[in-house]
């Protein structure tokens, strides 16, 4: 294991955090014969199961991410043969369809998810407070007052004009 990050890094535990744990489910799939298959594919790939067909746009809003992040996922996706994308009744829309490929998959990748689902929730009961929750609080307390004026009220003098 890497050195674990100083503990004011609060970005880079972070995404030490993250990286540790979708490494594990990446090992999963990889383990399974799915190496292209990314642990970031499943949260679209399950919305696209349970309502169809949809814009990127629609698809980034239900899994709670930007369009551009939707869009550089759904692009590798295209890459791995999951999804396909066909214009939409404006030139400027493409609609996110899964192939028969993700179908094939999706017995695989929803027990991987069952099975993900019950492990955090041992982590979980490991931890001074649930993961989510905590991310959740998190967002919940920099939306009420962002980071950036947190930093300013700490004393940061304000930038050059």
């Amino acid at each position: 294991m890497t050195d674990v990050p100083d503990r004011e890094a609060v970005g880079t535990l972070l995404r030490h955090v993250l990286e540790m744990l979708d490494g594990d489910v990446a090992t999963v799939y990889a383990e399974r014969g799915l190496a292209d298959y990314r642990p970031r594919f499943s949260p679209p790939l399950r919305v696209l199961v349970a309502d169809g067909p949809l814009p990127i746009r629609d698809l980034a809003r239900r899994v709670g991410v930007t369009h551009s992040a939707a869009s550089q996922t759904v692009t590798q996706m295209a890459r791995a043969g999951l999804v396909e994308l066909i214009r939409g009744a404006d030139a400027r829309q493409r609609i996110v369809h899964l192939t028969d490929r993700a179908r094939d998959l999706l017995p695989v990748i929803e027990a991987e998810w069952t099975a993900t689902t019950a492990a955090m929730r041992e982590l979980d009961a490991e931890l001074p407070v649930p993961l989510a929750d905590l991310l959740h609080a998190v967002l919940a307390a920099v939306g009420r007052r962002p980071l950036r004026q947190r930093i300013a009220d700490a004393g940061l003098p304000p930038p050059p004009t």
